[in-house]
């Protein structure tokens, strides 16, 4: 609780010598019939804390729990920020963090609809404040399969909304909140190569893709550890550097931005 800036008085924050924030974006929407609507945002926010517990100097920032879901709202209980109300939410959030003296901020995203949102508000900050450093975890789930082995997962790669790989974290991170009992999903036929911009109607009827039965804890914490380790070293590299990832041939100099 020590560096959750929610949790902290004035005197704490102080003694605390931050340089570095986490910021953890999710949603409240359906996740099928067996994990809560707040999945994104518990997944998202207690990877930043498992984060920010390994990382000297890290502040963990408040969640913003809701995200872009409009493409889910066909499955109840659904909230949803139009994409340029979340712009507008993330820009405000992130130049308060840089306007009290933090200007190295990672994004630890738990939902697809907000990659778009995160990438613009992010481009406008670093415009706004050019010596600000910002890196963010767009899609966990996307990575988890890339750094695990490729046998991890049974079902599509583990891939699906509250399928294999989203209920295998839950059960790992807040198992008392997942109910298998009632785990029901659909595997889509998308082609490989190109992307289609969905409705989630389009896709599944259960409001769940992939296949959550197939989830466990124990593939859960396999996640979890290669997810967290993996951004840990990323910061304590760039923290090791200086947060200088400029080339050699680079127009404009560390500490000479404009």
């Amino acid at each position: 609780m020590a560096n959750i800036i929610t949790h902290m008085t004035g005197q704490q924050y102080h003694e605390g010598k931050f340089d570095k924030a986490i910021l953890a974006v999710g949603s409240c929407e359906n996740h099928g019939y067996h994990l809560p609507h707040g999945t994104d945002t518990l997944v998202s926010y207690r990877l930043a804390q498992r984060v920010a517990d390994r990382v000297e100097g890290m502040l963990v920032l408040p969640p913003i729990t809701v995200g872009m879901s409009a493409h889910y709202s066909h499955f109840l209980f659904n909230l949803s920020l139009e994409p340029e109300t979340l712009i507008a939410v993330l820009k405000d959030v992130l130049r308060s963090t840089v306007k009290a003296g933090i200007q190295k901020i990672f994004i630890m995203n738990g939902h697809d609809g907000n990659i778009a949102p995160i990438e613009i508000a992010s481009r406008a900050i670093k415009m706004e404040y050019p010596q600000v450093r910002i890196a963010s975890l767009d899609a966990w789930w996307i990575t988890a399969g890339q750094l695990l082995p490729p046998n991890t997962f049974e079902v599509w790669g583990g891939l699906g909304h509250a399928g294999e790989g989203e209920t295998s974290i839950a059960l790992a991170l807040f198992p008392e909140l997942v109910q298998m009992e009632h785990a029901k999903g659909v595997v889509p036929d998308l082609p490989p190569d190109v992307e289609i911009k969905w409705n989630f109607a389009e896709l599944t009827n259960t409001g769940a893709t992939g296949d959550p039965t197939k989830a466990t804890a124990e593939k859960g914490q396999k996640m979890v550890n290669v997810l967290v380790e993996a951004v840990v070293n990323f910061i304590k590299e760039m923290d090791a550097r200086g947060w200088d990832y400029s080339s050699s041939q680079a127009a404009i100099e560390l500490g000479k931005l404009a």
